[in-house]
């Protein structure tokens, strides 16, 4: 019986780092480069540019159909802003093109602030006139925002929004749009009651937060990431609580992570309302193994300016595949290979994290003891959460070779 998945011994393409790799069609590598990245964002390994640069020679290999279909894939799945736009952008300069980037436009455009935030991308490298497709996607995205979250993102920003509108020339859907707009042409339209709006004021902050609380003011991400501000300000953490039970939309698991370990508190009610997050996904079948790396370099934010870090969103991918995974197997590497026990939500996140010194990263030897442990053997697959701050050339290359023979013996 001829095996069909063993591994090519023989590829031209090379990692980073110099290990043997297998490169995939334009289709597969735009999809994974679109939905692993944060778009300007340097990475390990890449410069931000070089990946929008990538991206941008990717939609021009690809089918504009693939390409707008992965940029609704981005935005409504994985929850990405940027991205789903500037792949709109590229596709716009393909001819014959313009009913579809209208269509995509429309779609991906969910916040009103996106509305100028596109064609600031459109103008990055040049100011240059939209087109038609454009136009259409735009005016039929300027209608589906209503007063309040047209004045909420109404800002001194490069292309306001009253620009977008004379871009596009949209036109109302009745008479009570075509006031609003007027009023937004005019810059007469009411401050939005925001916290942003009500805090900087110069309002009391304890009564400006329970009170957008009690009035169901306050969307979910605003509550996740506010909460250490809301308990200094002396909130009441029961009126958090019953916030934080009506649910969360589009969060995933590392946001409530995150969050619990600014507001220790409120860890019952983060924890709890995470989980009801996670029930609606769909499972994960047979036998997933998951290797986390917590070396010290884990510690560092994800993004400059953000408080997640990479150990917060490994924890989250952790708390999320224990919940979906058919059966799940978790283990640990930093200087040794630690297996753990698979407890739930804010446990197993304990448990990562408590699991070991975070000191240097060790993948080859991760995978050796794991090879050797019988709970193991029938791991379908193996997910490995890692920055990759490998030790030096030499021991990627080995490192990639031991994962290369894993994933040959299974």
């Amino acid at each position: 019986m001829t095996k069909m998945n063993l591994w090519k011994r023989m590829f031209p393409a090379k990692t980073h780092e110099g290990a043997v790799a297998q490169r995939v069609d334009a289709r597969r590598e735009l999809r994974r480069t679109v939905l692993t990245c944060l778009l300007w964002e340097d990475t390990f390994y890449e410069k931000g540019n070089d990946i929008a640069k990538r991206i941008a020679e990717l939609v021009a290999r690809n089918k504009p159909e693939d390409v707008a279909a992965l940029a609704r894939e981005a935005r409504d799945t994985m929850q990405l802003r940027h991205v789903p736009l500037f792949l709109v952008r590229e596709l716009a300069r393909r001819k014959g093109a313009g009913r579809l980037v209208a269509e995509t436009i429309e779609h991906v455009i969910q916040r009103a602030d996106e509305l100028g935030e596109f064609v600031a991308l459109y103008w990055k490298a040049r100011k240059e006139p939209l087109s038609a497709g454009v136009k259409r996607g735009l005016a039929a995205a300027f209608t589906k925002f209503d007063a309040y979250q047209l004045a909420k993102y109404n800002r001194e920003s490069t292309v306001k929004l009253r620009d977008v509108l004379f871009l596009c020339h949209a036109k109302p859907k009745n008479a009570e749009q075509a006031a609003l707009w007027k009023k937004l042409v005019e810059n007469t339209l009411e401050s939005p009651d925001t916290w942003e709006v009500a805090l900087s004021a110069g309002k009391d902050k304890r009564e400006t937060w329970e009170r957008l609380l009690r009035e169901g003011k306050l969307g979910g991400m605003a509550v996740l990431r506010n909460l250490r501000l809301m308990l200094a300000a002396g909130v009441a953490p029961k009126l958090v609580a019953d916030r934080l039970e009506k649910g969360i939309a589009r969060a995933l698991p590392f946001r409530f992570v995150t969050a619990a370990r600014h507001a220790p508190k409120l860890e019952e009610a983060i924890e709890k309302t995470m989980q009801k997050g996670i029930a609606g996904l769909d499972v994960l079948p047979k036998v997933t193994g998951l290797l986390v790396d917590v070396s010290g370099s884990m510690n560092y934010r994800l993004a400059k300016k953000g408080e997640t870090t990479r150990m917060d969103a490994a924890a989250g991918l952790a708390i999320l595949l224990r919940e979906k995974a058919e059966d799940f197997n978790v283990a640990t590497f930093s200087d040794k290979c630690v297996v753990i026990p698979a407890r739930r939500g804010f446990a197993l996140r304990d448990g990562i994290v408590n699991s070991q010194a975070h000191s240097a990263t060790h993948l080859k030897r991760a995978l050796t003891t794991l090879e050797a442990a019988a709970a193991w053997k029938d791991v379908e697959r193996l997910i490995v959460v890692t920055e990759e701050g490998l030790r030096d050339q030499r021991g990627a290359i080995q490192e990639r070779h031991q994962l290369w023979k894993w994933l040959d013996a299974h």
